[in-house]
């Protein structure tokens, strides 16, 4: 009896394993009964019947990436180059991913490769080089035609590297050496170049600046003399101006003290004696004034016996 019981627990244990499966999150699996595809095993906690129910197959659907091997291709040119691509892709109808096709990573491995190889094989060196986007794009919309029967969409496809043949890599490099060596010496001549114009437009502004400075310095000069001349000429003229007046005020008093005219003309040639003593005055007498000198030894005598009496 105890045996009994002990088989029936075992079957009840089995059969609850058999029908209970958790699957996790971004996981499915693909269901068969009895042989033909039934359901799809979601994410949580999913009930089969045992014996009849069968689980074929569990899909990540998560982005996924395949490696597709090194591939060595021919351009338009003739020249082989080694390109290495990787492919990222995602499961979105696990029952075709299952039943559509045996393997589609194999599959994308190979539709990349025949696609690279068309691809290339219709660019020349230098396009492929500088090409890599183009490359990627061909490549995802023939991966696209090819996987949509699959259940697979196509992420993203990117090209790691390119490597052309070492003597073309070599040339390559020496090549672009020889522009940076061209770059290099532009831009030291060009450099050179600014330098002397900068020097040249510095230097003609220093000497329109000293120009410009030279000539304020001698226009200043020159109003300072002209204003030094007016001030001296202008002193003159008031110094020569009093001693008019003065000598004009002498006379009148002379003249009101009942003098005659010959003292008065003798004081008055000696007045002009003594403004004629200046260095720079000058004195102008009319022809008739000779008679007139010739008596101011008289005059004088006459003038100091006055005086004395």
């Amino acid at each position: 009896m105890i045996y009994i019981v002990a088989l029936i627990v075992i079957v009840i244990v089995l059969v609850v394993i058999l029908s209970v499966k958790i699957i996790p999150q971004q996981r499915v699996g693909v269901v068969e009964r009895l042989g033909k595809y039934h359901r799809l095993l979601t994410p949580g906690v999913n009930i089969l019947v045992p014996f009849i129910d069968n689980v074929r197959i569990f899909h990540d659907l998560r982005i996924q990436q395949a490696n597709v091997p090194p591939q060595t291709v021919i351009t338009k040119d003739n020249v082989q180059v080694q390109i290495d691509t990787i492919i990222f892709y995602q499961i979105v109808a696990p029952e075709h991913a299952t039943y559509g096709i045996s393997d589609y990573v194999y599959g994308v491995r190979n539709i990349t490769t025949a696609t690279l190889r068309q691809i290339i094989g219709n660019m020349e060196l230098d396009e492929t080089l500088s090409g890599r986007e183009r490359i990627s794009s061909n490549i995802r919309l023939a991966l696209d035609e090819a996987t949509e029967k699959w259940g697979v969409r196509i992420e993203r496809v990117e090209v790691l590297d390119i490597k052309p043949p070492s003597d073309i890599q070599e040339a390559m490099d020496k090549q672009m050496k020889a522009e940076r060596n061209k770059r290099a010496i532009v831009l030291e001549a060009e450099a050179a170049k600014q330098d002397l114009i900068l020097r040249s437009e510095g230097d003609k502004q220093s000497k329109i600046l000293k120009s410009e400075g030279e000539k304020e310095a001698r226009i200043r000069q020159a109003e300072g003399l002209r204003h030094a001349q007016e001030l001296e000429a202008l002193g003159q003229a008031k110094a020569i101006q009093a001693v008019a007046e003065a000598e004009k005020v002498r006379i009148e008093l002379l003249r009101s003290a009942g003098l005659d005219e010959n003292v008065l003309a003798y004081y008055s040639f000696e007045a002009l004696g003594h403004i004629a003593k200046g260095p720079a005055n000058k004195v102008f007498l009319p022809v008739s004034a000779a008679d007139t000198l010739g008596s101011i030894g008289a005059i004088g005598e006459a003038f100091k016996k006055k005086s004395s009496e």
